[in-house]
């Protein structure tokens, strides 16, 4: 089972157990976290496509560390007229470990009925 989910304007493909990197989410290490802007779940047998969001499909997670990425330098010049500029960027990211893609119990109770 995969899922994909959008956060801090980008989309991630993740499954249960694995660690992504996010943009800075707020909260301190272990800190459990739901993802709920989920995009599409696939299981063996079925894909589901949200319109343009899956309303009773979560992602649930653990924060594993706070950082931020390595610098990267940005230069700019122009020819001939004596202008450069330069500038470092480090951006701060969450790593989040996969728990679970788990489908609220709405749904469920509806199945069973």
């Amino acid at each position: 089972m995969y899922a994909v989910f959008q956060s801090g304007g980008k989309q991630y493909q993740v499954e249960p157990g694995t660690v992504v990197k996010v943009e800075k989410l707020p909260g301190e290490v272990g800190t459990e976290v739901s993802l709920d802007h989920v995009i599409l779940v696939a299981d063996e047998n079925q894909v589901q496509v949200g319109h343009p969001l899956l309303e009773d499909v979560s992602i649930r997670g653990r924060i594993v560390e706070q950082g931020r990425h390595r610098k990267i330098i940005i230069f700019k010049h122009k020819m001939r007229k004596d202008y450069r500029k330069k500038q470092g960027h480090r951006q701060s990211y969450t790593a989040v470990l996969i728990q679970s893609i788990e489908k609220r119990l709405e749904e469920a109770a509806e199945a069973v009925t």
